[in-house]
């Protein structure tokens, strides 16, 4: 990887970087899926819904609150608008219960802010609901290692360039950390900053994408832990 030397600050992003998320939306569906069962079976209810997240996007966004929208919409496509108020209850709940999960720390992820923080100014800078994202920064006990919080509407170079700019630095000072190749690593590395890769085991489909070999500016670990390697 080129010099890390001039790194000033290190971007960490939330879900499924800091705490588990994804593993919460899978099993969402799962629910939902038994909802709309007399109207569709498993695979084609998780494609109709896909579809319908995805013409949602530009709309609602990402997070819980567009998801639960997209799961209610789906419903009402699937049985033809025949879905009973009590069904649409329960997709409801499906959503306030995600909203209420607990915050779970992915292993060894404090231990990597604690002494990253004692030489980098660190921030996260995620996407998601604002409300959600800060319910669970609040939940996690994280924020204490954070200089700043940037919740995007979208992850791409446009927003990632404003955020460097408001942090007055260079792109090549400013290093991302993040599970999506997609959303955490590439746009940041368009810009000319460096990336780090740490997937989680479960990924949206809408994240995956083709993984560059061998960049100059991207590592891939399997384990936060190993980033105090190279800092």
């Amino acid at each position: 990887m080129d010099d890390l030397q001039n790194i000033k600050v290190i971007g960490f992003d939330a879900d499924d970087t800091l705490w588990i998320n994804e593993t919460f939306f899978r099993e969402a569906e799962l629910e939902f899926v038994k909802i709309v069962s007399e109207y569709a079976s498993k695979e084609y209810a998780l494609e109709a819904l896909y579809e319908v997240e995805m013409a949602n996007m530009a709309i609602y966004g990402y997070g819980i609150k567009a998801f639960t929208l997209s799961l209610i919409e789906t419903a009402c496509l699937l049985s033809n608008n025949n879905i009973n108020a009590l069904d649409v209850l329960g997709i409801v709940n499906i959503g306030k219960n995600m909203l209420d999960k607990p915050v779970i720390l992915l292993d060894d992820i404090e231990l990597v802010l604690k002494e990253l923080s004692k030489k980098y100014r660190l921030i996260v800078a995620t996407k998601g609901d604002l409300l959600d994202q800060e319910r669970k920064l609040k939940k996690s006990g994280l924020i204490k290692y954070f200089h700043h919080i940037e919740v995007m509407s979208d992850k791409n170079t446009e927003s990632y360039n404003a955020l460097i700019h408001h942090l007055d630095i260079e792109p090549r000072e400013f290093l991302m950390i993040g599970n999506s190749m997609k959303s955490d690593v590439l746009p940041v590395v368009e810009l000319g900053g460096f990336g780090i890769h740490v997937p989680f085991h479960t990924t949206w489909q809408h994240e995956v994408v083709e993984h560059p070999q061998n960049h100059p500016r991207i590592l891939e670990m399997e384990h936060v832990k190993k980033v105090l390697q190279y800092f």
